[in-house]
């Protein structure tokens, strides 16, 4: 395989200082590619997993973006107590006055994070790219204008306090897809009575990616990047996976169903058909009782 017919998933433990944007742009440069896309947006103070779809797999992600439930996402979120910000985070500056957060302790972070887990009603961040009559939230935030954003329902399966040096907590926050964590950290000032805002934030998984398995963008060079790369037939683990043989990847290939050899599949199923070298045909759904493609990766 050549760079210019390179298909598949790169993991990138993205640095701080970057837009995701910039690192499709840079993986686009280095392999000169056309097709680069990612699953999801890391604000460019953030650092950690982010998942890049190369060459046919960019027609995967809607796919891989609405996988993972409720525990789409993790992260460790560095959370300092004491003022909230025009951002939300670091980036922005002080909208409260500050509040000396001396008196605060393990146990009332503990205790005030209880009523942050499960489902939750989360405002998003003024500066954010929700739209409001077709306009970008933060275009309008930039220009002084006041933002009301309604609330939108996210579940945060997890939120533990990791460490805490006064007046820095970390916390680890698993979460579904479209929780802002910055909005958690301006949540959780107010139910301590301090203020707080987002002063770092690291990815730790997105999806079945895990930061163990990002590459630094920095070690990148067109031989690294070959090998880097997964097979898009990885890209979603927990969809049952069908073998063919290559009568049925050329009826496949036409847009037709095929038997459904696995009978306990029920219908409504989706599923992951490969061929028996394990490379990636088609997605699929079970409709009475035959495997119907939606998706035909080699078309």
């Amino acid at each position: 395989m050549t760079l210019l017919s390179l298909n598949g998933l790169l993991v990138v433990d993205k640095p701080a200082g970057l837009t995701s944007h910039d690192v499709v742009a840079r993986i686009r440069k280095l392999g000169g590619l056309r097709r680069v896309g990612h699953t999801g947006t890391l604000d460019p103070m953030a650092t950690g997993v982010l998942v890049l779809c190369l060459g046919k797999a960019t027609r995967l992600i809607p796919f891989i973006e609405e996988a993972g439930g409720s525990e789409a996402k993790e992260y460790e979120a560095s959370i300092r107590f004491g003022f909230e910000t025009t951002t939300d985070d670091a980036e922005g500056e002080p909208r409260t006055a500050v509040v000396d957060p001396a008196s605060l302790t393990r146990e009332s972070i503990d205790s005030a994070l209880s009523g942050f887990r499960g489902d939750l009603l989360q405002i998003p961040p003024a500066f954010s790219a929700k739209k409001i009559d077709g306009e970008r939230a933060y275009a309008r935030a930039r220009r002084g204008e006041d933002v009301n954003l309604k609330p939108v329902p996210v579940h945060v399966a997890a939120a533990e306090l990791m460490d805490f040096e006064n007046p820095t907590a970390r916390i680890r926050f698993a979460c579904s897809r479209g929780t802002y964590i910055r909005a958690l950290a301006r949540d959780l000032g107010r139910a301590v009575g301090t203020g707080a805002h987002l002063a770092g934030l690291r990815r730790t998984r997105s999806g079945a990616a895990m930061i163990e398995a990002a590459v630094a963008l920095a070690t990148l060079t067109e031989a690294t990047l070959l090998d880097s790369v997964m097979a898009m037939e990885h890209a979603l683990p927990l969809w049952p996976l069908v073998l063919v043989d290559a009568r049925e990847v050329a009826e496949l290939r036409q847009g037709r169903a095929i038997r459904n050899g696995w009978q306990e599949l029920s219908g409504g199923t989706r599923v992951r058909i490969c061929q028996a070298t394990g490379s990636l045909v088609a997605l699929a759904r079970v409709e009475d009782g035959r495997l119907r493609p939606f998706l035909c990766v080699l078309a």
